[in-house]
């Protein structure tokens, strides 16, 4: 089973102290700032983002104290870490195995289990007659989303519960390092009612974050395996086909996305939006770590672009500063562009 610490003690890995500890934090918690999506991206920890969306602070920090009491991290400057010898000799040891897809999955981990668990209550009473229950999720939309569902798997009610546990034996039964009590435990059924993450979390004898961790884990896990194989789990699918369309986009750098392709310049959009202009660079980065078809080479030239990659290599960062410091000729905008564009992936 994944451990939160471990989690954050590979993410440290990751980052190779360009980061402060606290860029943890925000990838964990989902944090849609421009510099989190950057680093998910950069360092290759996308899988994490928003996975631990409840961690406060004060946990996390709790966390990154311990494992500095185990001599398993130490401090690099402020608010920097770096893994230690034990620290690595752990990760090695450590099991890494798991079904996370925060980046891909993270808008509609929640959605998708207020409609599974909802629909195998709804299931369960049917299958005992029981129309009368207190719904275990108070969404409208969901409960709308339901009797729509309903109606277009077109099954009929008093088969619904035979062909829902069969898939979901079908989903489990080949599932490595994964426990499905994990999330049974928290179903509501008839005359059932499903317990609470620290309920489920002391039953198992399972840290609180771990329990949370896991339990996102075997949501995506689910998700994975529907997507995977829609022909075997007809009912499951109509659970997760509307909602793997999200755009990449937030709200406003879609915004500014629209008037760019108009053929607005950045200070033009800044002017038009009221924004600032350094808002609207922040949108350029998201658009180049997100769309294909967004070129850089208005902004950046290819030469330059060749140089920040060559030199970023070569002396093994990511730190804008430091690529800066050797790079006078280039902004930090081009710098940021580049790297959102070709860091994580091979020079063509």
């Amino acid at each position: 089973m994944l451990k939160l610490d471990t989690v954050i003690l590979y993410c440290l890995k990751q980052l190779n102290s360009e980061r402060t500890i606290y860029s943890i934090y925000h990838l964990l918690n989902g944090k849609k700032s421009s510099q989190t999506i950057q680093d998910a991206h950069l360092f290759s920890i996308k899988e994490f983002f928003g996975v631990c969306e409840t961690l406060t602070r004060e946990n996390f920090e709790q966390i990154t104290e311990e494992l500095s009491r185990k001599n398993l991290i130490d401090g690099c400057g402020e608010q920097r870490y770096r893994v230690t010898v034990a620290g690595l000799e752990l990760l090695e040891t450590a099991s890494m195995n798991h079904y996370l897809n925060g980046w891909t999955f993270h808008s509609f981990s929640t959605l998708f289990w207020e409609r599974l668990s909802f629909f195998i209550q709804v299931t369960s009473n049917l299958v005992y007659e029981e129309a009368k229950y207190i719904p275990i999720q108070k969404n409208k939309e969901v409960h709308n989303w339901l009797k729509w569902m309903l109606k277009e798997m077109k099954i009929p009610r008093n088969e619904l519960g035979t062909v829902l546990y069969s898939e979901l034996i079908n989903c489990f039964k080949d599932a490595k390092d994964i426990d499905p009590s994990v999330l049974v435990f928290r179903l509501t059924g008839f005359q059932q009612i499903g317990l609470t993450a620290i309920q489920a979390a002391r039953k198992l004898n399972i840290d609180i974050h771990d329990y949370q961790l896991e339990f996102i884990n075997t949501l995506h896990y689910i998700i994975q395996k529907v997507l995977k194989d829609s022909s075997s789990f007809n009912m499951l699918s109509f659970l997760i086909k509307d909602l793997e369309k999200g755009d990449v986009l937030t709200f406003s750098s879609r915004k500014t996305w629209n008037l760019l392709i108009q053929g607005n310049t950045p200070e033009k959009i800044a002017d038009l939006r009221n924004l600032k202009l350094s808002t609207i660079e922040d949108h350029l980065v998201e658009f180049a770590l997100h769309l294909e078809n967004f070129s850089i080479d208005p902004y950046v030239d290819k030469a330059i672009q060749l140089k920040i990659i060559e030199l970023s290599r070569s002396i093994g960062t990511r730190q804008l500063k430091l690529i800066k410091d050797q790079l006078k000729t280039a902004t930090y905008l081009q710098i940021r562009l580049v790297l959102a564009k070709y860091g994580d992936r091979k020079w063509n």
